[in-house]
């Protein structure tokens, strides 16, 4: 993490925010890191954030600037695009959008009429807030139809249903993709329902995108997928931004490029776009397919550990980084269970489950992953011992002395594993 001389200026001008931010630093350095969409970007790509691109604005995209000046800035742009477009194997990238939500707002704006109809996940099901859920401003503009899980022990989604709602509701989008489940979906089938109602085919990959890159997860567009929307953080281990990316059609690249800007958003962040080009050097490099792959073998070591304890986990286990467990059986709600769990240096975030009767600040589950202690170095063995420990902070979570003796050994794992500057 950062070295003494890393916040020199800031030391010696703001304790304040300096103080705030050495005790994150703090935090993230003696507490593991579950949340699945969260990960450690390497100290390059914090150097590309931190650069001086911050100050210049950008307008337009490279080549077409609204403001001079721009010779570097169209080359990092450039290079975050084409690095994109090698890493997921297409024609089209916009690495302007400043986060996920952003790109999927601007993509409706490009391909849809208001009132124009959306299928995706259901949030309850594993689906994100810009699918359609109801307190979003987009569901006043665009209607949002919905599929679910068919099993949700065994995380199987109802494709007949899907075809069937289709069919009936004659989506302009047909829209994969989740925040909170632990499958993988069968692109080839959602693509050939899309086909055959006349529905372009959109993958969210927000959360596995590092896998598709890493090769651990199969890439969407080899299915005939038109556009995937993506975060460059989470699996990708970049930095906090979103991109979008086009598989082969000109005219949806363009429509999209219109709609990020001037459509949505203004200037972009330059210094984030390099940062971005950062990250996805790094994805091109052949270490990052093993690290891919070890993010799943240890959320599955962990879901192992669940499955042995008898812990209820949706899908019946996971297929890539997160698992989603239904935390009831231990006498608490998901709350209380995340508050638990941060006091011993484990830190993940309550969630839904499926068609839940509890409150969303009050859920049945928790949801949590492996990206971030994967790139600490964590393999199968210890992701199994934090899983242990989890069970064990759950099932004893007003037992001081048992979580002392926890958070003990989370901070000695901790130490063990430091976060690291770089990535390869």
């Amino acid at each position: 993490m950062a070295t003494p001389q890393d916040l020199l200026f800031l030391a010696r001008q703001d304790d304040d925010v300096h103080n705030a931010i050495r005790g994150e630093e703090k935090r993230q350095e003696e507490g593991l890191e579950l949340i699945p969409s969260e990960n450690y970007v390497s100290k390059t790509v914090r150097e590309a954030v931190g650069s001086i691109l911050t100050n210049k604005y950008s307008e337009g995209y490279p080549g077409k600037r609204y403001y001079g000046g721009q010779e570097f800035t169209d080359e990092v742009e450039e290079l975050a695009r084409e690095r994109a477009k090698k890493l997921f194997n297409c024609k089209y990238a916009n690495v302007q959008p400043h986060a996920g939500a952003p790109a999927n707002i601007a993509t409706y704006f490009a391909l849809l009429e208001p009132g124009d109809t959306v299928l995706g996940m259901d949030l309850s099901h594993g689906g994100h807030l810009t699918h359609g859920h109801p307190v979003t401003y987009i569901t006043k503009i665009f209607n949002f139809v919905r599929y679910k899980m068919k099993d949700t022990e065994t995380g199987e989604i109802d494709y007949d249903e899907m075809r069937e709602v289709a069919k009936k509701e004659k989506p302009k989008i047909l829209l994969a993709g989740f925040s909170a489940y632990s499958r993988e979906l069968d692109y080839q089938k959602m693509a050939d329902i899309a086909r055959e109602v006349g529905a372009l085919a959109i993958m969210d990959a927000a959360h596995i995108a590092g896998l598709i890159a890493g090769g651990a997860h199969k890439n969407p567009f080899d299915y005939g997928f038109d556009v995937i929307l993506t975060t460059t953080h989470k699996t990708l281990r970049g930095p906090r931004g979103g991109m979008i990316l086009t598989r082969e059609d000109k005219e949806i690249a363009q429509k999209i490029d219109k709609s990020v800007f001037p459509g949505l958003q203004g200037g972009p962040l330059m210094h984030h776009i390099a940062g971005k080009a950062v990250a996805f050097g790094e994805a091109l490099h052949p270490s990052f397919k093993n690290y891919a792959h070890q993010i799943i073998d240890n959320a599955q070591a962990m879901a192992e550990v669940f499955d042995r304890e008898e812990v209820r986990m949706l899908g019946g286990g996971t297929s890539n980084h997160l698992i989603l467990a239904d935390i009831t059986s231990f006498g608490i709600d998901g709350h209380v269970a995340e508050t638990v769990l941060d006091e011993v240096g484990i830190t993940l975030n309550k969630n839904v489950i499926a068609d839940d009767s509890n409150p969303p600040m009050k859920p049945s589950g928790i949801r949590f992953g492996t990206p971030a202690i994967t790139t600490r170095g964590f393999t199968e063995k210890e992701c199994a011992r934090v899983a242990e420990l989890m069970v064990e902070t759950l099932r004893n979570h007003d037992d001081e002395e048992v979580k002392k003796k926890v958070h003990k050994e989370i901070r000695a794992l901790a130490a063990k594993f430091p976060i690291p500057d770089k990535h390869f």
